[in-house]
């Protein structure tokens, strides 16, 4: 049987983890500012999202950004019953 990591919960995120994420790199096809959003999203806080879209914008990437469906961010997480307030709360500081 493999050992499996435990999980972790609430755990503080350094900067350099936070801000690792504005250097991923999409599939092809896929917007990179929208890939970086949409990524970050599903695996952090809302509190860490916001520090991180507040490099983002710093940067100059675009929170407006598409996927190939047309859908921006707001609209991805609009989806996600269960998680959706607060990151939609996060994102209208940068509109």
């Amino acid at each position: 049987m493999a050992l499996s990591q435990p999980a972790t919960f609430n755990e503080e995120w350094s900067d350099e983890r936070v801000f690792a994420y504005l250097n991923q790199l999409p599939p092809e096809g896929i917007n990179a500012d929208f890939h970086v959003l949409y990524h970050a999203f599903k695996h952090m806080r809302p509190t860490d999202y916001e520090r991180l879209l507040t490099q983002f914008v710093a940067n100059g990437r675009d929170v407006n950004a598409i996927n190939p469906e047309g859908q921006r961010i707001h609209d991805v997480i609009a989806e996600f019953p269960r998680q959706r307030e607060p990151f939609l709360e996060v994102l209208a500081k940068f509109a």
